[in-house]
């Protein structure tokens, strides 16, 4: 048997709404009692103690939107090496979205990424199997197969689904057999040769920009459809307040529907492009500072259920070029929980609800063993110094890929250790 106890702890649980200095007790990979009464718990005599007084213990980090290169583009990502960023991110549990190559699609690539996980990664994996065959919005993909063989949600990754009547055929097939359906509501028709978000700053720029009822109206279609089949629907990275309308009247009507937003929109706004820095091209795109914390109070009402990293590893070959030619997307595992905490520090959003959105939401979603520190669950946890300054620096990035929107950023706030069933896999 082996045992681990983390004394006189700050444990923040959004699961148990705990929020108190006391002990966490692990046993065999999973808490057996935390807070004040793990300090009457019957201790094993062998347990490895250790004093973690001024920091905080909370559940380790859901990412439900995690892009990685393997297979087909492992020189960007592998598993192994996001694990290892996620790890030290305070990430536990990591949703490998399906836009590879070859997609996640099939049986046989759903069991190729569970096994590698199994043998290579750091902190726990899942994959999210395709909505449609190789992603092109046509032809359904096995549901039934995809998720016996260990998918744990359905989505066309940065791809939206065009056709109505293949969206609303998906939402009563995934309605049967009770998952849930993420999706990226960007109409690609709309947003046409679009590079950021339309509006002065665009022009001043001399980019194209993308409307931003590229997000609404797709997102309303889907709604509606959501409410036909009465599917469960989640609108994976919105990044505008009339989609946090859209989302709120939704759930007003009963819809069993949830929203994400990317760390990136609740940070960071259009001005960041600055003199056009292809690491802040992103989809959706940046939006302005009046839409950033607009979203912000959305998030911290509920209105938005979950923050992702959003993480979408770039090399040089797609990044190092002119703005309207780069790809989109940034990284961001490792810099997830930090670039939160600036809401915390800020005053506009309570830690509580910080943690439930980065933490027990998305597992809640998902139906995952994690996001909470309950006794009986895994030991999944993240150890942080809520007040540690630190800047990231681009040699201090853990992931392969190195196109970090926060590259240079002062943060405020550390994880110094992350724990998976109760064996640190990553110590600052």
């Amino acid at each position: 048997m082996s045992a681990r106890i983390l004394q006189n702890v700050r444990i923040v649980d959004p699961s148990t709404q705990m929020d108190e200095i006391g002990d966490i007790v692990i046993v065999d990979g999973r808490i057996a009692a935390c807070g004040t009464e793990a300090r009457d718990f019957e201790r094993p005599s062998n347990a490895e103690i250790e004093d973690c007084e001024g920091l905080i213990a909370i559940p380790g980090l859901v990412d439900a939107c995690v892009h990685i290169g393997e297979p087909g583009a492992e020189h960007r990502e592998t598993i192994a090496s996001a694990s290892r960023a996620a790890a030290a991110g305070g990430v536990t549990s990591i949703i490998m979205m399906p836009d590879t190559d070859p997609v996640i699609d099939d049986v046989a690539l759903v069991d190729f990424v569970l096994r590698l996980a199994r043998d290579e990664a750091i902190v726990r994996v899942y994959p999210a199997a395709a909505l449609t065959k190789g992603l092109a919005g046509e032809e359904m993909t096995e549901f039934g197969l995809l998720l016996d063989a260990g998918a744990v949600m359905l989505s066309n990754g940065r791809h939206t689904v065009d056709n109505p009547a293949v969206m609303r055929r998906a939402m009563t097939y995934a309605r049967d057999f009770g998952t849930v359906i993420a999706v990226a509501t960007q109409d690609r028709q709309l947003g046409g040769a679009g590079v950021m978000n339309e509006g002065l700053f665009a022009s001043w720029l001399g980019l194209p920009g993308i409307p931003r009822e590229a997000e609404i109206i797709p997102l309303e279609r889907d709604l509606r459809l959501a409410a036909l089949t009465r599917s469960r629907y989640h609108a994976m990275s919105i990044s505008v307040p009339e989609s946090a309308d859209i989302i709120r009247a939704a759930k007003a009507r009963g819809l069993d529907v949830t929203a994400g937003i990317s760390i990136n929109h609740l940070t960071l706004n259009e001005t960041d492009i600055g003199e056009y820095r292809t690491f802040f091209r992103l989809s959706p795109p940046l939006r302005t500072e009046d839409d950033r914390t607009a979203m912000v109070a959305a998030l911290a009402d509920g209105v938005i259920d979950i923050i992702v990293s959003a993480h979408d590893p770039q090399d040089v070959d797609t990044k190092r070029l002119p703005f309207a030619d780069a790809e989109n997307g940034a990284i961001g595992l490792e810099t997830l929980l930090a670039a939160a905490l600036r809401l915390y520090h800020s005053g506009d959003v309570p830690l509580m609800r910080l943690i439930d959105a980065l933490s027990t939401r998305p597992a809640q979603i998902l139906g995952l063993d994690a996001g909470t520190l309950k006794p009986g669950a895994r030991a999944d946890i993240a150890l942080m110094d809520p007040e540690h300054p630190w800047v990231l620096s681009k040699d201090d990035i853990v992931s392969m890929s190195k196109n970090s929107a926060f590259e240079d950023a002062r943060f405020t706030g550390k994880v110094l250790q992350t724990l998976v069933a109760g064996v640190t896999v990553y110590r600052a």
